[in-house]
């Protein structure tokens, strides 16, 4: 009797969670949106004003960080079931399924560890901080309660993830576990001769292997380092988290996801097809020629590896089959191609990588076309060498290339706004995304999107931005033990017994970049080890934005490699393919893009 009684009420318990999950989830799009449409125009005018008026309102930028980190506070709830998360999920997959419920629980504390992190640091910040900013007026601990609210929002969202997905008793052991760690590591030490960047770097490798999330996994790692000696208590990890969004520059990453959003929802991203297709499409492997060259051209207006993957495997990948291109060989060509897309500017990783180390953006872009030309180049023989396509294209009329450049130059034009207003020094890298959000913000206009389309697009770029701006911020306090363990001693220690010449520096970074991106974002890579690497590279006469670009290059070929292999995850997501099909199909691809590696390389020691 006592069983019927309450079966009801467990019946209705998932349904009540699902509802109040959609209209919290609903809400924060909302805010996430409007957060972001608010951060636009106060850059927007702020551009108008200084160039139009010769004036500007104070705290212009000031406003625009603090609304930057209500974005990511807001838009990181929203994140935690996508792929978004950055969830190294390979080796879970690999398990039995009673192992795998297991590490989904333990997954599950390092979030709700992360989260009373986040909450009650920030809330302890709150307290503790006083004063006003003198441009906003306003009391500065809002900004840091920003993060706080966000934590707190995290595990509201997890409570009903898991409670609408039937998994009561597994959410309460997790919360259970959570709250134990959380009010047990203050009163935990373990006096151990490793510094406490190592433990820090340990635990946050389980909490990767456990498939929790990256940005989770980093700051409950940096909380948990409190037991083994870090000299980062509750309070400074929150607010090294903060200070490391805090940055004016970092804006720009959402406004260029936006801009990619729109380029592609008004449908101008589909003229640079066209184009492309007039343009090589009649060639030997001339679809996959068009693939790349789209890739090329895309990468001028995204910046987003993924999106630009994405976006490849919806428009590209059935085509190719339908042109008798094995489904492995055609995912795996539109996978090769995406990497593009973070090497040719605009590229939101060679803004992580000026963050980290004050490196020139105007210049790391220049070098960025160098390199993603020569990328392209080798790609393109490759898919030369392996492509036997059935059915080529029709070779173009000259009357049909002139018509398909002429559609295609909206598209041009962004590339022209971002690239050249950096380089000259017209505008600042953030106004200059802003611009770029703005003028495909006016061709979703002219292409008479609705207001659910335009909601839509600034909803994706936001929670998207959220997702790497959490990222940036919790591989803050990871960064920060470990320059004062001196780790960059040590790198240049090893290349002082390797000789110390530029040759020797360029193969240890390489071989450390090449281990920390099997199982790193490029995003966390470029901030914990390009502040590290860079020091060594200069003193051993290399060019500090050559190896800047090395860098990227070398991370972002990452995409394709097991285990994380985030680009062919994206695409096997999309078409339905077997990632462990899609890793075997890349290899000459990949290969194409290590001989480009190879010759930046020796570019750089040379000259």
């Amino acid at each position: 009797m006592a069983a019927s009684e309450f079966h009801p009420i467990d019946q209705a318990t998932p349904g009540l969670a699902t509802r109040a999950l959609r209209a919290i989830e609903t809400i924060l799009g909302v805010a996430v949106a409007v957060v972001l449409a608010v951060l636009l125009f106060t850059v927007l005018v702020t551009v108008c004003l200084r160039y139009f008026f010769g004036t500007g309102f104070i705290g212009a930028e000031d406003l625009g960080i603090w609304l930057h980190v209500a974005l990511i506070a807001l838009g990181a709830p929203l994140s935690l079931n996508s792929a978004l998360a950055m969830r190294l999920d390979v080796f879970v997959r690999m398990l039995p399924e009673k192992l795998q419920k297991v590490t989904r629980i333990g997954a599950d504390v390092f979030t709700v560890l992360s989260a009373l992190i986040l909450a009650f640091g920030g809330s302890e910040i709150m307290t503790m901080l006083g004063g006003i900013s003198p441009t906003l007026g306003l009391p500065e601990w809002i900004r840091f309660g920003f993060l706080g609210a966000g934590g707190a929002l995290i595990l509201v969202v997890l409570l009903l993830q898991r409670i609408a997905e039937g998994k009561i008793l597994a959410v309460a052991l997790s919360l259970t576990l959570g709250v134990a760690l959380y009010a047990g590591i203050p009163h935990i030490s373990f006096d151990l001769d490793w510094p406490p960047s190592i433990f820090l770097g340990l635990i946050a490798a389980l909490g990767l292997l456990l498939a929790a999330p990256l940005p989770h996994a980093f700051l409950a790692a940096a909380y948990v380092a409190i037991a083994f000696g870090s000299s980062l208590p509750e309070p400074a990890i929150v607010s090294s988290t903060v200070t490391g969004i805090s940055k004016f520059l970092l804006l720009a990453i959402p406004f260029f996801l936006l801009a990619g959003g729109l380029l592609t929802a008004s449908g101008v991203a589909n003229q640079l097809v066209r184009f492309a297709a007039a343009m090589v499409g009649h060639r030997r492997a001339g679809l996959a020629q068009t693939t790349l060259l789209t890739s090329v051209l895309f990468s001028g207006a995204s910046g987003s590896s993924v999106a630009n993957a994405a976006f490849g495997a919806s428009t590209f990948q059935p085509e190719l089959v339908k042109h008798g291109y094995p489904p492995a060989q055609a995912a795996a060509i539109i996978a090769a191609t995406s990497v593009l897309d973070n090497i040719i500017p605009p590229s939101i990783a060679f803004l992580i990588l000026a963050s980290a180390t004050n490196l020139s953006v105007g210049a790391l872009l220049v070098g960025g076309f160098f390199a993603g030309g020569l990328m392209a180049i080798c790609l393109a023989v490759a898919i030369h060498l392996t492509v036997r396509e059935q059915v080529p294209l029709a070779r173009a009329s000259a009357k049909q290339r002139g018509q398909s450049a002429v559609q295609a130059i909206p598209a041009f034009g962004l590339g022209v706004i971002v690239v050249v207003g950096i380089r000259i020094g017209i505008v600042t890298t953030t106004e200059a995304a802003a611009l770029a959000a703005f003028y495909t913000l006016l061709l979703g206009i002219g292409a008479r999107l609705g207001i659910l389309s335009l909601y839509a697009t600034f909803r994706q770029a936001a929670v998207e931005a959220a997702a790497i701006g959490l990222l940036i911020g919790t591989a803050g306090p990871f960064a920060f033990l470990l320059a004062v363990d001196d780790v960059s001693s040590l790198i240049a220690h090893l290349t002082t017994t390797l000789g110390g010449s530029a040759l020797a520096v360029i193969l240890l970074s390489n071989v450390i970049l090449f281990a920390v991106g099997l199982v790193l974002d490029i995003g966390a890579a470029i901030l914990l080890f390009g502040p590290i690497l860079l020091p060594a590279a200069v003193a051993a006469g290399i060019d500090p934005i050559q190896f800047g670009v090395i860098i990227v290059v070398n991370l972002m070929i990452h995409g394709l490699t097991p285990p994380l292999g985030m680009l062919i995850f994206v695409v096997s997501g999309v078409t339905r393919i077997p990632a462990s099909e899609l890793f075997r199909a890349v290899v000459p691809y990949l290969l194409a893009l290590l001989v480009s590696l190879a010759i930046l390389c020796a570019w750089a020691i040379i000259f």
